[in-house]
């Protein structure tokens, strides 16, 4: 599994929130990309590093993609 994806779960317990909905809208007012996925909304670190203006130290070249078999 990609240690870079956040899970519903580990964004809920990063936030504080209890409620996915309030979770969600929360991050995307910061500006942080989140995916619908069939458990929840995710994202990854890079995503939330990107909103928090790090920029990756990968570029987009030589990045690994992330493979279905990585959002479980």
């Amino acid at each position: 599994m990609n240690t870079s994806i956040l899970t519903t779960a580990d964004l809920l317990a990063a936030t504080g929130y209890e409620r996915v909905g309030d979770m969600a809208r929360k991050l995307r007012e910061q500006g942080i990309k989140l995916f619908e996925g069939r458990d929840g909304p995710w994202t990854t670190l890079e995503l939330v590093n990107a909103a928090g203006g790090i920029l990756p130290a990968a570029t987009a070249a030589n990045a690994e993609p992330y493979r279905p078999e990585d959002i479980a």
